[in-house]
């Protein structure tokens, strides 16, 4: 093999400290002549998407040896969003993600690795990769750690969601806490992501739609022996990106964004992969903007109607061939692009099969002409806003009702639970942004109480996030956010809110003048932060810019 990087810290007389280290980890003399590859494992026993992944970094080991590499693994943290939520820990995920890139660029370029497998699960941590991998652009290919297998009771599947809504309906009288706790015994019966099609299995499909994990990575669920073959494949597979300088910026270009957006919006899925992918695309200086989201739903409609706006489950998903299937509806609208399996994208389209009884609708009969996101803009969200709009029901589409205004997401909880909100209004949750919250805290809590309660005309909006979780009529990322001085934080209650997802329009209908008015009051509001909140809300970008950390 050519000259490595690796050589930087193993050739040479004066390396010999360098290797005096690297024999005390049991390095042989035949191994400093091979690649030494980092292995990234977000493994920790908090985490049920994480629980499992000392197995799969074992079989990625495996491979890396079998193919003439030197594998050293390194840990990367990582927060379960679903026990975060709620409460002030949330505040730390959306940071996570930036500390999870750095962590991976620290060790990469410290030890002058050769290549990368990245392997990890859930929602900020498979970004976080895919940034980092973006970053250090060395040779990488990712591992995604696979769905949870659904839950059961009395002949019905279950899912994290299910418990989130029986809050809601123990508080709305429709189900008392016994049930609720059978109901919370049932629904998470082991080691995966969320079953649904919620933010950690939607970047999941994100990463192999963008070609930086091999086909079937994605849906293969967390406890089949599949997603142990992947793993061993993935370790040997890095050696000949190696040997093939393949790296992360050839792979992850505005035709593989762009069709990774296509199949999100095929399926359905979290808003946060704006977020994201926008990220991952400002690491790779790729361009990417909001109406780049817009562009491409109005092409591809909605094929997979998912947890939590329709009935099926990841594995549901894998059963009908997963992203590959998936691709293969979609072959005409991909462009061509290479990925870390040595095949072209659209070759994987061309050989994948999808088996009868598949839950992929055809382009011809799909669940909706809609693709499943959509950009809302208009004088509430001069920047954007984003909804899930698989997700929303027609009859939501339009709306027009008067804002009832919380700023946090605390007092807004209090007021769902006590039926303080009635029929037709907009519940407005704002300096909850990434600079106000700060953290942009996702509130499945609030959308899941609702749903619980039985709302059905109740739209929410918001300069924070969602989980994935969601569904139902919640618009978030309103940019500007009320802490830099975002129309939202200029609403008062009673004010009309028109929402048009048709037109893609959110407005708050307010005389000529009256927003400059009210302007001309507005004071800056600010918290007391200390540690990394502090760091964070000083330097964080406006969720139109996917939250990144600022440059300048």
């Amino acid at each position: 093999m050519s000259t490595m990087r690796s050589d930087e810290v193993k050739r040479g007389y004066h390396r010999a400290p360098n290797r005096a280290l690297l024999r005390a980890l049991g390095i042989t003399q035949e191994e400093f002549d091979r690649p030494f590859i980092g292995v990234a494992n977000a493994w920790n026993d908090i985490v049920p998407g994480h629980t499992h992944l000392r197995a799969l970094a074992g079989k990625v080991r495996e491979g890396i040896a079998a193919g003439g590499g030197v594998p050293f693994e390194f840990g990367v943290i990582g927060i379960c969003d679903g026990i975060a939520m709620g409460h002030e820990g949330m505040r730390y995920s959306l940071p996570s993600r930036e500390n999870i890139a750095d962590s991976i660029e620290l060790m990469a370029e410290a030890h002058r690795f050769d290549g990368l497998v990245l392997v990890g699960t859930c929602d900020k941590i498979v970004p976080g990769m895919l940034m980092a991998a973006a970053r250090v652009n060395i040779p990488s290919i990712v591992v995604t750690g696979g769905p949870m297998l659904p839950g059961y009771q009395e002949g019905r599947e279950l899912s994290l969601i299910d418990v989130f809504e029986g809050v809601g309906k123990v508080a709305a009288g429709a189900l008392d806490e016994e049930s609720l706790a059978r109901l919370e015994r049932c629904a998470m019966p082991g080691c995966g992501s969320c079953q649904g099609l919620y933010t950690a299995n939607t970047m999941a499909c994100m990463t192999e739609a963008m070609g930086m994990s091999l086909p079937g990575c994605a849906a293969s669920p967390a406890v089949d022996a599949d997603k142990l073959r992947i793993s061993r494949t993935s370790g040997e597979r890095i050696l000949a990106l190696v040997q093939e300088n393949v790296r992360p910026r050839d792979i992850i270009t505005r035709e593989s964004l762009e069709n990774a957006i296509r199949v999100d919006m095929a399926l359905g899925g979290s808003t946060n992969t704006v977020l994201h992918l926008m990220a991952i695309a400002d690491e790779a200086a790729i361009p990417l903007d909001l109406e780049t989201f817009n562009r491409i739903g109005s092409r591809i409609p909605h094929l997979c109607h998912m947890q939590p706006a329709g009935p099926h489950s990841m594995a549901a998903l894998h059963r009908s061939g997963g992203i590959p299937a998936v691709l293969k509806v979609l072959e005409r609208e991909l462009s061509d692009a290479p990925t870390v399996s040595g095949a072209s994208i659209c070759s994987i389209a061309r050989s994948a099969a999808i088996p009868s009884g598949s839950i992929i609708q055809t382009m011809e009969s799909p669940v909706s002409q809609a693709g499943g996101l959509r950009i809302l803009r208009g004088s509430l969200a001069p920047g954007g806003a984003v909804v899930k709009s698989a997700a929303v029901g027609h009859d939501m589409w339009v709306h027009r009702g008067p804002a009832r205004v919380f700023d946090g997401e605390k007092e807004a909880m209090e007021a769902i639970l006590a039926r303080h909100i009635r029929e037709g209004d907009v519940v407005v949750i704002r300096y909850e942004g990434p600079r106000g919250g700060p953290g942009m805290p996702e509130m499945l809590s609030p959308t899941s109480a609702l749903m619980g309660l039985g709302y059905s005309k109740v739209a929410l909006v918001t300069d924070g996030r969602f989980s994935g979780g969601t569904r139902g009529p919640c618009i978030g990322h309103v940019t500007p956010e009320a802490a830099a001085g975002g129309p939202i934080g200029l609403v008062h209650d009673g004010d009309t809110i028109a929402i048009d997802l048709r037109e893609r329009t959110l407005e708050l209908l307010l005389p000529k003048g009256e927003l400059e008015r009210r302007r001309s009051f507005w004071a800056q509001r600010t918290k007391p932060l200390t540690g990394i909140l502090a760091r964070y809300a000083a330097t964080v970008a406006q969720a139109d810019r996917g939250a990144v950390l600022r440059k300048e």
